[in-house]
């Protein structure tokens, strides 16, 4: 391996920040569909109609050999969805060589992230505009990039489709950073790779789903593998019949934690091929792909079954078939892109960006062929292509993050890779879910669960024969111990009673004895009551032997008993064989019940595409309509915003597809049925409706029908009762919307929403959440008559506690809503309506403004500037101010402010106020 290669470790930085200014929300396409989807629910007629209208167009993929989309049946196009290829674009900010070379040049993009679009320069007057799915600016943290560009991308992996993220850009711009970064020092520079996989981990069950990776790098055309970097020979196999593209030989680990991950993508990124350039100090020789496999078990449907014997439910939930999901992400780290002569590459370097630049021509040269509808797309000019056969006109879900940077001196190469972006655009894949039943795994539980009743039943068998035998035994000894004990009680009675009647006899002869002799009469009555006592104890004999008698009999009964339960035992256990036996015939006919069930599902599935595809063919037709009024009635915006003070008036731009869109909404579905599903049951409903009437509101013909039709009291109770933090930001960035008109801001005021916009403010930690509220204050600020509102309901106290926050876009519009009350206190000054003191120095504002008049982020910088100078204005709040030192900060911008009207304001404030004329001569600085 030539000496110039060294073993990548680092990458560029950035700066963590969220962007986006304004309080305008646009949805994505996605979020419309799911919306008309919601709609057509509640109006089922309008839903026939609309699909019964739409006619069925050809697919727009191509089933021929050479085709990024591989083979397919038109049976599986019919159940895809279609899926354009997103992309975004990321700016990079300014290093050090940059900054010191280009420090009297302006940046060679102008960022427009509230619009999703920006701006190339030709020169200082021209420029060309471009229009992405996303913008992040150079303060984009790696979260918001995550969640923008990879996080649909994953979802859509954890519920069966195959998706791609891959990141595309000139060498040095950043594309190693937002995607590879490990962040280990610090979690919050965490790229697209760990986030991603973080998130699967979170979603999966370990007991049951499986994630593993293999993690290669294709180097001068030859795919090898960073995770066994001997193995640096690996081939493509493709299958002939679906066209998908298997890499076998790749090493394939399985993750059970995230550390796991963390320490492969460590290990995969020191074998990976790295150089110094002059572009960049650690620039990738070869394109890096991460691909990682994820299995999901899913539970299937309850059977409806109803049994006699009351097993059904056990029944049912022994036969729920699983269902297989399976989903593959692949994370693309492209090589960038450089020219020889500025990255002064030579030998083996300049061999490998020759082989870098011949792979990402032949991905162009497929991408234009796609978006161009081409009869032939050349996939097999090089490995990169074959690769990515599936991503690019496939059945996956792709995801494309362009990095630029803003140096003039690259132009060039930052207009090849917006170009790149703009094409790819216009790619659309036909998204498939990947799932199966689990019939081996039902079968098996099947088999357990049989295996157990077989023998529960021998068990239960084996113990009543042992009772029966049981029971019999005792009651035979019971009844072996009665005959003996009464046998031997009558042999004993019967003895006794022969000899008692022998001893009766002889005294019978006593007593005639007696007769014949008289002297001895007088002992008669003595031996006869003798005599009739032994008679009474030989009829207590006689009775005892009744009750031995007795006690036989019954003994004799419990034998009987004994013999009719043991019958019934046995009538119980043929009862037993009989249920076994109708066991088994009902799961011959639950099996046969799940056969017909399949059958059902695959029909119910066939009607479900057929009707998505009805669905989708609006969006389509909106696509086409969009494309053709671009080409010849989209005017170019002319203007520049006024940074300093935006007017209350301003209508928000928006995307021309966008507005097709809410058109076709407003035709077919109407604003009452939008606004209904502001109460809708559904969480995901409630938001995609609140986003769509927060795009209708941006625009100023909408408002005044979005007030008569209670579009603003619904946004009010939206934002008092929902606890959903998505809800809530674009809830008041509606309401923000809706504030730039004066009639408005009153009715907003009237109906408690000042009250309602401080309360979220203090509740609130999403920057997201505080910049669009404090955007609605800032415009409620603007009006002259809510002054005394604004602070009596803590509308000053909300702005001023939302600085907590130090987000540069919330601390922008936090000075925007100052300097909109300074100036209507001036006015009111110079009406002379108001004598005291300001407002804002009363509530303790002067502190921070005086402390973030030279903030480094001009637009904050700007608004504290013009808030100072109103405030001066008045000799009222001199003394004040003098001693909160902002008269320091008024000289200062009276000689170097670069906004010439400012600089004119306070230098005329400084010059007529007494109080700073004094001041000034006491701290002895000439100042005329």
């Amino acid at each position: 391996m030539a000496s110039s290669n060294s073993h990548r470790n680092g990458g560029v930085g950035y700066t963590s920040s969220i962007t986006s200014n304004g309080t305008k929300v646009i949805t994505d396409r996605q979020q419309q569909q799911q919306l008309f989807s919601s709609l057509n629910s509640i109006n089922p007629k309008s839903s026939t109609t609309s699909s019964s209208s739409l006619k069925p167009k050809s697919s727009l993929r191509r089933s021929s050999t050479g085709s990024i989309a591989g083979s397919a049946t038109a049976k599986d196009e019919s159940r895809g969805v279609r899926g354009r290829v997103r992309v975004a674009v990321r700016l990079r900010p300014r290093n050090a060589e940059e900054a010191v070379a280009d420090a009297d040049m302006p940046d060679c993009v102008e960022l427009q992230p509230e619009l999703k679009r920006l701006k190339l320069r030709r020169n200082n007057w021209d420029s060309d505009t471009f229009e992405f799915d996303e913008v992040l600016t150079e303060f984009a943290s790696q979260k918001r990039v995550y969640e923008v560009v990879a996080k649909p991308v994953v979802e859509g992996v954890l519920d069966g489709y195959n998706g791609t993220v891959m990141a595309y850009g000139q060498t040095g711009t950043g594309k190693t950073y937002t995607l590879a970064r490990l962040g280990e020092e610090d979690k919050s520079a965490r790229g697209i790779m760990v986030r991603a996989l973080e998130d699967i981990l979170a979603e999966i069950s370990p007991e049951t789903d499986s994630v593993s990776i293999s993690y290669l790098q294709l180097y001068m055309e030859t795919i090898q593998d960073l995770l066994q970097p001997t193995n640096d020979r690996i081939s493509i196999i493709e299958d002939p019949k679906t066209g998908d593209v298997s890499l076998p030989g790749a090493t394939l680990v399985e993750i059970k934690d995230q550390k796991t991950f963390v320490d492969l993508l460590s290990l995969g990124e020191a074998h990976r091929f790295a150089a110094n350039t002059k572009l960049n100090t650690e620039s990738s020789r070869s394109h890096a792909i991460l691909m990682v496999n994820v299995k999901r078990s899913i539970k299937g449907k309850d059977s409806a079954l109803s049994v006699e014997n009351g097993n059904a439910s056990h029944a049912a939930k022994i036969l729920k078939p699983p269902i297989v999901r399976r989903g593959k992400l692949v994370i693309v780290d492209l090589a960038g892109s450089e020219r020889i002569d500025k990255s002064g590459s030579e030998g083996h370097t300049l061999e490998e960006a020759k082989s870098i630049n011949l792979s990402l021509s032949a991905l162009g040269k497929c991408i234009n062929a796609l978006a161009e509808n081409s009869p032939h797309v050349p996939v097999r000019d090089s490995k990169l292509t074959r690769l990515l056969r599936d991503s690019f006109g496939g059945t996956a879900r792709t995801s494309l993050i362009v990095t630029i940077g803003p140096s003039p001196q690259h132009r060039g190469e930052t207009a090849s890779t917006i170009m790149f972006g703009q094409r790819a655009m216009k790619v659309e894949n036909m998204l498939k879910i990947k799932e199966e039943f689990d019939y081996k795994s039902l079968s098996r539980r099947l088999d357990i669960q049989l295996d157990k009743l077989i023998a529960e039943n021998e068990r239960q068998q084996k113990t009543f024969q042992d009772e029966i035998q049981r029971i019999a035994s005792e009651a035979q000894k019971r009844i072996a111990e009665v005959e003996s004990n009464c046998a031997g009680a009558l042999e004993v009675n019967t003895c006794m009673c022969v000899e008692e009647c022998i001893r009766y006899s002889k005294r019978r002869q006593n007593e005639k004895f007696l007769v014949s002799h008289l002297d001895v009469f007088c002992c008669w009555d003595h031996v006869l009551s003798n005599l009739n006592s032994h008679l009474i104890k030989i009829c207590f004999l006689s009775t005892e032997i009744n009750e031995f008698k007795k006690l036989l009999q019954n003994e004799t009964l419990l034998r009987r008993a004994a013999e009719e339960e043991i019958s019934g035992l046995r009538n119980e256990v043929a009862q037993w064989k009989r249920l076994e036996a109708a066991k088994s015939s009902e799961i011959l006919k639950l099996h046969k019940l799940l056969e017909d069930e399949s059958q059902e599902k695959a029909k119910l599935e066939e009607e479900i595409a057929a009707l998505q595809s009805q669905l989708l063919q609006l969006s389509y037709e909106a696509d086409e309509t969009r494309r053709n009024l671009d080409k010849g009635e989209m005017a170019k915006l002319s203007g520049d915003l006024d940074s300093l003070l935006p007017q209350s008036n301003h209508q928000s731009s928006r995307d021309f597809a966008d507005g097709a869109s809410m058109a076709k909404l407003f035709e077919q579905v109407g604003l009452q049925k939008i606004l209904s599903l502001l109460e809708a049951d559904d969480a995901d409903v409630r938001i995609h409706a609140v986003k769509v009437v927060a795009n209708l509101a941006a625009e100023e013909s909408n408002q005044e029908r979005i007030v008569e039709a209670g579009g603003l009291t619904s946004l009010l109770m939206l934002l008092r009762s929902s606890d959903d933090e998505t809800i809530q930001r674009v809830a008041a960035g509606a309401i923000a919307n809706l504030a730039m008109s004066e009639t408005n801001q009153e009715l907003i005021v009237s109906q408690g929403g000042l009250e309602l916009l401080s309360t979220t403010a203090a509740n609130a930690n999403d920057p997201q959440t505080l910049r669009m509220v404090a955007g609605a204050i800032a415009n409620l600020c603007g009006n002259d008559k809510l002054q005394m509102k604004l602070r009596g309901e803590g509308g000053i106290k909300a702005l001023l506690g939302m600085v907590r926050c130090r987000h540069p876009d919330v601390l922008a519009q936090v000075a925007r809503g100052i300097a909109n009350f300074a100036k209507c206190e001036s006015r009111a000054f110079t009406q002379g309506t108001k004598m005291g003191r300001s407002l804002l120095i009363e509530d303790g504002a002067l502190p921070w403004i005086v402390q973030n008049a030279n903030n480094e982020a001009s637009p904050i910088r700007r608004h504290i500037e013009l808030a100072l100078c109103h405030l001066a204005q008045h000799e009222v709040n001199a003394k004040d101010m003098i001693t909160a030192r902002a008269l320091w900060e008024l000289v200062r911008i009276s000689r170097d402010c670069s906004r010439d009207d400012i600089r004119n304001l306070a230098h005329k404030t400084l010059t007529h106020s007494p109080a700073f004329q004094v001041e000034l001569r006491r701290l002895r600085i000439d100042y005329g």
